[in-house]
């Protein structure tokens, strides 16, 4: 079979500029770092790109050119569309299929376009195989039809990446973090899976994969984040935002920053998550959802909050209340079911823990506790061990050991490296009294 000549990448080149491929390479690397990216990028990869062929580099990638090179698209740096790259697989899946064991030279594997557990899936069987996966071990595996063709994805492959995500959603606010996350990163490569399989059959559904692949991202990013992997989810929610940009799914795209924004106020970054929020903000703009807005806006409030700047903190406080006052709408997104008023009075108590208000922060997540519903017992849980902690500091030690006990009675079944933590540091609070 005879192979099409690679097309030298001289857009790339240019950008290389008079550093050698290694020490392009290097930069490469260290932009990685810089937004919690890992990519093995070295010399001979720099030339492979150059020389044509790479026509598309896979998401990792992607995310660190356009953050090396903003306001530059792949097609900029003088990459194909990805659909066009993909558009060639098919004939040549077929021919590795029809030879049980092809010699190497045959083979073209592609680590830049799909890692090594996607192309797995591709080569190992039908979408079905792999869409079986998303059950997370339950029933809703059996339920999903044969596609009608193996590069073929349907409703019934988009529709177990989203039930993927519901599942994982209610899983977590039953038993927190830690016992699901390596359950659940399963179900996310088969979910980038099946967008690595090819077209489907409508451009509705195309979008709906991207969004339920994007939210399952975010999903484990969050289970990630709440078990004290903290590198794990910036990587989860990079994905996420990365999807979101490649489908132009703001909601999607508000999602992942305002996760983000979380997520860097945790690491120590505040300024990151002001960025963050502010980019959620612009995003959900458009949207129509005053609840979203409110959620995001509160992380824009926690992260001026780390920065230690009280007026700009309570600035963006009351525009949170303002966009949650005007109440529940149509286009809340389906992810926002934990956000009521429980977790508004929550988020207000972290805002006023971090400036060091210990007793205006116990108010509020005293309200938290008193109006979470039960079903919710991770949130719960989380919310009675931060009520602990600011009473603790506020100089309340027997209430604060009150609440101790009562999470600890109170959250079997619920592991979260989150909630140990802060029972852990109220301990060493209450150790000096």
């Amino acid at each position: 079979m005879a192979l099409s000549r690679a097309v030298p990448n001289l857009a790339f080149r240019r950008l290389r500029g008079r550093r050698s491929a290694a020490e392009f390479a290097a930069c490469v690397r260290r932009a990685a770092r810089e937004i919690g990216e890992q990519v093995a990028c070295d010399a001979r990869y720099i030339g492979r790109v150059e020389a044509g062929e790479i026509r598309c580099p896979n998401y990792a990638y992607e995310r660190v050119f356009l953050h090396m090179f903003p306001g530059l698209s792949l097609a900029d740096l003088g990459f194909s569309a990805r659909e066009a790259v993909r558009g060639r697989r098919p004939a040549a899946a077929a021919a590795t299929a029809a030879a049980p064991a092809p010699p190497p030279a045959l083979t073209t594997r592609n680590d830049e376009e799909s890692d090594v557990l996607r192309r797995a899936f591709m080569t190992g069987g039908t979408a079905t195989l792999a869409a079986a996966s998303l059950g997370l071990g339950g029933p809703a595996a059996a339920s999903i039809p044969a596609p009608r063709s193996v590069h073929r994805v349907g409703d019934a492959e988009v529709r177990a990446v989203e039930d993927a995500v519901r599942q994982i959603r209610l899983l977590d606010d039953r038993h927190g973090a830690e016992g699901l996350y390596r359950r659940a990163t399963q179900p996310l490569r088969t979910a980038y899976a099946l967008l690595d399989a090819g077209v489907t059959a409508r451009r509705a559904t195309a979008d709906r994969l991207h969004n339920g692949a994007g939210e399952l991202a975010i999903s484990v990013g969050w289970l990630a984040h709440d078990s004290g992997r903290l590198d794990d989810a910036r990587s989860h929610y990079a994905e996420a935002l990365a999807t979101a940009r490649v489908a132009g799914d703001l909601a999607l795209e508000a999602h992942a920053f305002c996760n983000t924004s979380f997520l860097a106020r945790d690491s120590g970054r505040p300024r990151e998550a002001v960025r963050a929020a502010q980019a959620g903000l612009r995003a959900a703009t458009p949207l129509g959802s005053d609840r979203l807005l409110a959620l995001l806006t509160l992380r824009e409030a926690a992260a001026w909050a780390g920065l230690g700047d009280r007026p700009a903190c309570s600035e963006a406080l009351g525009r949170a209340h303002a966009h949650f006052g005007r109440g529940p709408g149509e286009r809340d997104p389906e992810w926002m079911s934990f956000f009521g008023e429980p977790e508004l009075e929550a988020q207000e108590a972290l805002c006023w823990s971090l400036l060091g208000d210990w007793s205006r922060a116990a108010r509020h997540a005293h309200r938290a506790t008193v109006l979470q519903d039960p079903h919710f017992a991770r949130n719960l849980a989380l919310y009675r061990a931060q009520l602990a902690g600011n009473l603790a500091r506020a100089g309340r030690p027997d209430e604060a050991a009150a609440e101790v006990r009562r999470v600890e009675a109170s959250s079997e079944g619920v592991e979260s490296a989150r909630i140990r933590t802060l029972l852990t540091d109220t301990r060493r609070v209450l150790a000096t009294y």
